[in-house]
């Protein structure tokens, strides 16, 4: 539990971080930014993989570059159920996407496995 939960607030920092560096990308506070990251793993985990079976044409089309609009469909998605959250639209969502996913990746990377 308390990993989930250093995660989540680990995130919530990347999301504010991403919302400073992309133009079109508000997040009005740190209540936000947790409850956007809260709904942002929700739809990771029940969304993206209906999503992703539904454009697997698309995906194998584009060798799989059409992941990364999933990825910017599921962050703008995100954004629209959480007050205090918006995306201005798909350019800013897929930056913010690219890029949260860019420091995930890096932090990941950066800490090790876990054990």
């Amino acid at each position: 539990m308390v990993q989930f939960l250093v995660h989540l607030v680990i995130t919530a920092a990347l999301i504010l971080l991403v919302a400073r560096s992309v133009s079109g990308i508000h997040v009005a506070d740190w209540t936000s930014a947790i409850l956007a990251a809260l709904v942002l793993g929700i739809a990771n985990a029940v969304v993206k993989p209906v999503m992703v079976v539904l454009t697997l044409p698309f995906t194998i089309l584009t060798f799989g570059l059409f992941l990364l609009v999933v990825n910017a469909l599921v962050f703008w998605l995100a954004s629209a159920f959480v007050p205090g959250f918006k995306i201005d639209g798909f350019g800013p969502a897929f930056l913010g996407a690219l890029l949260l996913s860019l420091l995930n990746m890096l932090l990941a990377w950066a800490i090790g496995p876990r054990v």
